[in-house]
């Protein structure tokens, strides 16, 4: 089975984008260390410091699931209620 990519994009309020920024990059260091994490780097937008993207490339759909319902991720989520606009998530599979 190809490998899963996600790309996670991220709009803070204007007036919080550093702190969401801060809490972004607390996830790094524990989701690369999740079983099936092959790739996961945050990204922010040069023009627009309130725009952000991960680009995430996972073993399976399975141990995705896993890191979506991990401590980390919804101690993030609970963190940064009200600091968000607008997020989308896309799950894709490479094809060439």
């Amino acid at each position: 089975m190809p490998q899963l990519t996600i790309i996670a994009d991220i709009h803070a309020r204007p007036d919080r984008a550093d702190f969401v920024r801060s809490e972004l990059e607390k996830l790094i260091a524990a989701t690369r260390a999740e079983a099936g994490c092959v790739q996961y780097d945050l990204h922010r937008d040069n023009d627009n410091p309130a725009h952000f993207l991960f680009f995430e490339n996972w073993e399976s759909r399975e141990l995705w699931q896993v890191h979506m319902n991990s401590p980390h991720l919804a101690a993030y989520r609970t963190a940064v209620e009200g600091a968000i606009e607008t997020f989308t998530l896309s799950e894709m599979t490479r094809i060439g």
